[in-house]
């Protein structure tokens, strides 16, 4: 009996029957010979149907098959130059598993909308298959230079009872566990009710933004730790750099500060990098990534501007930005056309940065934090900042911002018991993947994207 074999392993298979189970993705020719191209999940490879070889029934379904149609293919795999992906099939037989409908996506060019509302179905393509796969090698990346580390991974809710960085940005979720009995439009009147109260009465929680206040919590006990999963975020931006769920890796660390906190940063981009060229040399192919660019990341020795030095590069290049301004996504673009490999920009205003940051002892007017820019244009993927580590200095600026204390009294207890210097980052998965993969919008980098008018399919 064939063994079966997946196309991956094409390599250790040369010159051996085979039995591959797969797609028809695409097929050409005619008369005598049949080409199909077939996918399994692992890669793609052509299969080579030759009408005076076959029987006349499975070379007439070679012939006749549907794209994406679902088949069981045996033949005898060998090495072949001129074939996608260096290696064919020699058709013996072919059973049809499920003949597909006529495919709604064509070689003709679609438009992103289209595309997205089949995105169950694009993710079949070839471009796509090869973007998530070096998500995939990002993520493991990530996981194995942590461990090496000495980080673990904790845990972080997603529902809380309060914002990280501010509340304007927060989905709210109705918190009603004793609600389990009531559905359809009893559960619709009930909430009606409940809309009518004030705010503070209102059983809301909200679904989370960053697991950041947690892992702090969290180090008092492990030293570094990080987490990885989806967060929330309703901005109203329909910028190639925002989507409304993403994934995103929170690390933290005890007696950690500022400038040992970025080369941590430096080090896991420097190791996503490095495994991203390695492993994934024929997806970076596939989307036909340059790969020439990332190369500088590799020897590390990432530059570190101040914000002033930031602020003087975007206003040389003629745009208008204030002394103590946050950056938009046109002001990161120049800064980061200007350097071959990230670097950060550190010591933004206290202003423009969330309450958390621990002031800067030269220039309390500052905080010490670091955002990280890529390269070649793409702007912030990673926000990181030493963390304010004092009890009192904490809650005055709490305080002063207007913020519910009550909410965040068992943030603040941290710096009650056994506080310590500590800095932490956090990197958006999806920004990291199309700066590596040069994508032009983040919606290719996530399986089903979520933006702000669309959440189908």
């Amino acid at each position: 009996m064939t063994k079966s074999y997946t196309i991956n392993q094409s390599k250790e298979w040369t010159g051996k029957e085979v039995t591959l189970k797969g797609w028809v993705y695409n097929k050409r020719g005619s008369g005598a010979l049949v080409f199909l191209q077939v996918r399994d999940g692992t890669g793609f490879i052509q299969a080579t149907a030759v009408k005076s070889e076959l029987d006349e029934k499975i070379f007439a379904l070679a012939k006749d098959i549907t794209l994406e149609s679902s088949v069981i293919i045996t033949g005898v795999c060998k090495e072949e130059k001129r074939a996608p992906g260096g290696y064919e099939i020699g058709v013996q037989d072919i059973k049809l598993v499920k003949r597909s409908e006529e495919y709604p996506i064509g070689k003709k060019e679609h438009g992103p909308d289209f595309l997205l509302s089949y995105r169950h179905l694009w993710l079949r393509s070839k471009r796509q298959w090869a973007i998530q796969r070096i998500r995939n090698e990002i993520i493991y990346a990530i996981y194995e230079h942590f461990r090496n580390e000495g980080f673990i991974k904790i845990d972080s809710p997603i529902l809380t009872p309060n914002a990280c960085e501010g509340t304007t940005t927060l989905f709210p979720v109705p918190y009603l566990p004793d609600w389990k009995d009531i559905d359809g439009e009893n559960w619709k009147s009930e909430m009606a009710k409940h809309l009518g109260k004030k705010d503070k009465e209102l059983p809301f929680c909200y679904l989370s933004q960053s697991g950041q206040l947690y892992l702090e919590a969290a180090i008092m006990a492990h030293r570094r730790v990080f987490d990885f999963g989806p967060t929330f975020r309703a901005e109203k931006s329909k910028t190639r750099r925002h989507l409304t769920e993403f994934w995103m890796m929170d690390a933290e660390a005890a007696f950690v500060e500022h400038q040992e906190n970025m080369k941590i940063q430096e080090g896991l981009i420097v190791a996503i990098v490095e495994r991203v060229l390695k492993n994934c040399v024929k997806e970076l192919e596939m989307i036909e990534r340059n790969t020439e660019p990332l190369k500088p990341v590799l020897k590390g020795d990432f530059k570190i501007i101040s914000h002033q030095e930031a602020v003087a590069i975007i206003k040389k290049e003629g745009q208008l930005i204030g002394e103590r301004d946050d950056f938009g996504a046109e002001h990161e673009t120049i800064l980061s056309q200007k350097f071959d490999r990230p670097f950060f920009v550190e010591k933004f205003p206290k202003e423009v940065k969330a309450f958390y940051m621990k002031e800067d002892p030269d220039d309390d007017s500052r905080v010490m934090n670091a955002d990280m820019l890529a390269s070649e244009g793409y702007g912030e993927i990673i926000g990181g900042s030493q963390r304010e580590d004092d009890y009192e200095t904490l809650l005055g600026r709490m305080k002063a911002l207007n913020m519910p204390l009550e909410d965040f009294q068992w943030y603040l207890d941290l710096r009650k018991y056994g506080s310590v210097p500590h800095s932490g980052f956090g990197i958006g998965l999806e920004r990291i993947i199309a700066w590596v993969c040069k994508l032009d919008h983040v919606r290719e980098t996530i399986p089903f994207p979520r933006m702000m008018e669309r959440y189908r399919p």
